[in-house]
């Protein structure tokens, strides 16, 4: 045999390249590699060699990601809830669902730690137009799913599958309300954000942007000067230099969402805050006396 002839053939090396990772994925499933470090590793690999794409390897590294993940490391934080009155009239739950654009509410009671149960929006919907409809929302709801914090994404993902629940009431250790979370947020964890006609589509870097009802989406970091400027306003930036420190202020606490406040002219609604900061407002701006 010449020395020519022991090269590899045109083509065998990545013939032996795509052998050698199939060999390990089916020691991966016969119990090796022995932790998820090394079988995300593996993953990259048969990427870097372009036999699964981008999407795909952000996926499985999701899926196995969810695993090591607790509900307490994603969920929708209380201060971000939109969890409505129970005895609050039918009418004025409406205008709060159509805002927020969810199909599924937390229902509270005069405490907000006292969930009643879940509403959805189809069902309000209904109670609203139906003839001798119910007289209160409590006959509306649906039983609340209540989860600790610990609970694992897996675990929880699998029970949203068989119990055909889409919202669960997350728990603290002291049996207080810490947030909630929903089967879409869980699978977002594995695909990534998904998208639907109530996300807004603005430009994210916008401080101010005008709405189709005429209010403004206003973000809280917003400098005073420029909410001065584009509102003709005069908020004195002495002792805040942002329109949400202003709020904040005014109401003399870190605000919930939902919370109102009216400043002169301006009616302020706070869309998005969390236990830390406040993020977003909408701001309607009424004639000058």
């Amino acid at each position: 045999m010449s020395e020519d002839d022991s090269r590899p053939s045109p083509g065998s090396e990545p013939h032996e390249r795509r052998r050698g990772w199939l060999e390990r994925l089916s020691s991966a499933i016969s119990g090796e590699p022995s932790n998820r470090d090394d079988l995300v590793e593996l993953l990259r690999d048969t990427h870097a060699d372009g036999l699964i794409d981008a999407d795909t390897l952000r996926m499985l590294e999701g899926a196995l990601g969810i695993s090591s993940k607790t509900v307490g490391d994603v969920m929708i934080p209380r201060a971000q809830m939109v969890a409505l009155p129970a005895d609050a009239p039918f009418l004025e739950l409406m205008r709060k669902v159509v805002e927020s654009g969810h199909s599924r509410f937390p229902v509270h009671g005069e405490d907000k730690d006292e969930i009643l149960g879940i509403l959805l929006a189809k069902d309000l919907l209904r109670g609203v137009v139906a003839d001798n409809g119910p007289g209160t929302i409590h006959e509306l709801l649906r039983p609340a799913v209540l989860i600790p914090e610990s609970k694992k994404l897996n675990v929880l993902l699998r029970e949203f599958r068989q119990s055909r629940n889409h919202m669960a009431i997350v728990i603290d250790e002291y049996g207080g309300v810490a947030g909630l979370l929903t089967i879409e947020d869980v699978l977002e964890e594995i695909v990534g954000e998904i998208d639907d006609e109530h996300d807004d589509a603005e430009d994210p870097n916008a401080l101010i942007a005008a709405q189709a009802d005429g209010q403004f989406a206003v973000s809280a970091l917003t400098p005073i000067a420029d909410f001065n400027e584009r509102f003709g306003a005069d908020f004195d930036d002495d002792e805040y230099d942002t329109i949400g420190g202003v709020i904040i202020g005014a109401i003399g606490h870190l605000p919930e969402v939902g919370e109102e406040l009216t400043l002169g002219r301006f009616a302020f609604r706070i869309t998005d805050a969390d236990s830390r900061r406040l993020h977003a407002l909408h701001v309607s701006v009424h004639a000058a006396d």
